[in-house]
């Protein structure tokens, strides 16, 4: 049983940037420790970068849009090995990241109310793992009130805030140099981990290539010129010693130019930016499961669909009962291993991009291109880098231990049984020109395409699936050519090679079927009833169709049918009309790797289909 596609792209712009506002309720504080009132150049550092690897996610999950986002395209750029143990770290990372969601929401609510921290936030944990087993649709219109009740709250401290803004407190600016700038960075980058959320339910989104790019972009620009905006008014009102190490920034801000009333208020509102960040963690960590479960490497019980809900039901569990385990941890801790994670994630990204456009993958079609290729990618990646090296020997410390964790589980689970063709394997072909796949994920990326753009086969399609399809080496006459023809075509046309031959050679004389210098449709018309076929050629070095002009045929389509086929003929002369029609098909054509690869290139293609069957 499929996810269904339910999500909008309010509801996507809406999980997006409820996952990440909640740091902004929670961060500044711990992070103005490290960096001073340079942290707002800390959160311009780390949206920067969280710039470069959303562009490589956007453009990776447009081609890709699976359950598990991140660790789908990774598994399939670098292999079930490098997936499994990047798609358990993530999946770790998202449910650490809810847990101090939940954690830190349970906080406040005891500042409102006395309620027992930790038991609150599992009573919290188990509401939102329940409104995710009733659907993902009901998840998004609860997020999407959320961010509407926030986003004005935000809008009301940022107007009343900027009058009691005290130019002192930005003084002295920098207060720990330049690696505090870096080591805040780091450690706020967590707070732009809602991007990797909308990756991983990309499965559950409509018009997945269209949305979840533009809704990537949006909710990125909307969150750093609010988190910008935001710190700017916090660190002005407060005084460095009321904010530094701060767990409740923005309640307290708020509290300085609205009284004691406004503090309350925003304790509330934080309460609902953080449990909409723990909504929308819930709802992505569950994927990585499913994600796994389907490729074999983890219980096939995580890849069951509830048949009423149509959700994960088993994988939500055990992201619900790793989240409630991960309460009782540190928070700082927490949020450093989430925050190393989330850049391994980005450094992926970046990889990934570079590996699935320098493959050649003929089927590797992105709806969404990352500009200035492969620069973003490259400075990305360093800054990555860079920023994770001066997050200290704790953060790597976490990150290199998660790693090996996921190593263990998926060794101990699967180990090296896993087999399955992956994108730098066609690097290295490309490279090499030695033959090390299968061509197996091209049918894959085949499947993804006709889903992700809602292909609905007509018989034209399904023709093209069975008919002959073959790849000519060096140049040839146009009758040696149809001698071939007529031996690969005949027996299923119940006529001999002759009949064929004649007939074909016979329809060329009375007018020529090269179209064009480099496209021939030879058509013939047959004895018999019910009978049609097709024959997809490619000869690179050319068909010579017509000596007088010399022209090579590089791309034939060959249609021979009976009489009462003609509805059939015309419809595939005009399908074959609209493909040829498209900017650089021939390009496509004469690039394709084999046989198979010319047959997708058909079958993929945009064009105005009749009848669905």
């Amino acid at each position: 049983m499929e996810l269904k596609r339910d999500l909008s792209m309010i509801d996507v712009i809406s999980i997006s940037c409820g996952a990440m506002l909640s740091g902004l309720f929670i961060l500044p504080g711990m992070a103005f420790a490290q960096a001073g009132p340079s942290l707002m150049v800390s959160f311009v550092i780390a949206g920067m970068l969280a710039i470069s690897g959303m562009l490589s996610q956007a453009e990776l999950v447009s081609a890709m849009p699976k359950a598990g986002g991140a660790y789908f395209f990774v598994s399939r750029s670098m292999g079930p090995t490098v997936g499994a143990i990047y798609g358990l770290i993530t999946w770790l990372a998202l449910c650490l990241k809810s847990a101090v969601e939940l954690l830190a929401c349970a906080a406040l609510s005891a500042l409102l109310l006395p309620v027992p921290v930790h038991m609150t936030a599992i009573i919290l944990g188990l509401i939102f793992f329940g409104i995710n087993m009733v659907g993902i649709k009901e998840a998004g219109k609860v997020q999407v009130v959320f961010i509407a009740v926030i986003f004005c709250a935000l809008l009301i401290y940022m107007i009343l805030g900027v009058s009691s803004i005290e130019v002192n407190n930005f003084e002295p600016f920098v207060t720990h140099g330049a690696k505090g700038v870096l080591a805040a960075a780091g450690f706020i980058f967590v707070a732009f981990g809602g991007l990797l959320k909308v990756a991983s339910i990309a499965e559950e989104i409509k018009s997945p290539g269209r949305n979840i790019p533009k809704a990537m972009i949006f909710s990125l620009i909307i969150i750093l010129l609010t988190y910008f905006c935001v710190i700017f008014i916090t660190i002005g009102v407060l005084t460095p010693g009321q904010l530094s190490g701060s767990t409740t920034p923005i309640s307290m801000g708020a509290a300085v130019f609205m009284g004691s009333p406004g503090g309350h208020l925003f304790t509330l509102v934080a309460v609902f930016a953080i449990l909409s960040a723990a909504n929308a963690g819930i709802m992505a960590a569950s994927r990585y499961p499913l994600a796994l479960s389907r490729d074999g490497l983890c219980s096939p019980v995580f890849s069951r669909i509830n048949t009423r809900f149509n959700t994960p039901h088993f994988s939500i569990l055990v992201t619900g009962v790793m989240i409630c385990a991960a309460i009782f941890l540190s928070l700082e801790t927490i949020v450093k291993a989430a925050s190393s994670v989330l850049i391994l994630t980005y450094m992926f990204s970046c990889v990934s991009t570079i590996i699935m456009r320098e493959s050649h993958l003929q089927n590797y079609q992105p709806q969404f291109l990352s500009p200035l290729y492969p620069w973003v990618q490259i400075l990305g990646f360093a800054g990555f880098a860079g920023i994770l090296f001066y997050m200290g020997a704790v953060a790597l410390l976490i990150g290199l231990l998660l790693v090996m964790a996921s190593l263990f589980l998926y060794l101990y689970y699967r180990g090296t049984r896993t087999n399955r063709d992956f994108a730098l394997l066609y690097l290295i072909e490309r490279i090499t020109d030695r033959k090390l796949t299968a061509h197996l994920l091209e049918t894959e990326f085949k499947e993804i395409i006709q889903e992700r753009d809602n292909i609905l086969k007509d018989r034209f399609d399904h023709l093209i699936e069975k008919c002959t399809v073959i790849d000519i080496n060096g140049s040839m006459t146009r009758d040696e050519f149809f001698r071939i023809v007529a031996r690969e075509m005949a027996p299923g046309l119940g006529h001999s090679d002759s009949e064929i031959l004649e007939s074909l050679i016979e329809r060329e004389t009375e007018s020529s079927t090269a179209l064009t210098p480099c496209l021939a449709i030879p058509h013939i018309i047959i004895e018999g009833e019910g009978v049609f076929d097709v024959m997809l050629c490619r000869c690179k070095e050319g068909i010579i169709f017509d000596h007088a002009s010399a022209s090579h045929i590089h791309a034939v389509f060959v249609l021979i049918g009976s009489k009462d086929m003609r509805q059939m003929h015309l419809m595939s002369l005009a399908a074959i009309a609209q493909i040829v029609q498209h900017e650089g098909f021939e390009d496509r054509w004469m690039k394709a790797r084999n046989e198979e690869a010319l047959r997708d290139i058909i079958l993929l293609s945009k064009r105005k289909r009749h009848e669905h069957s």
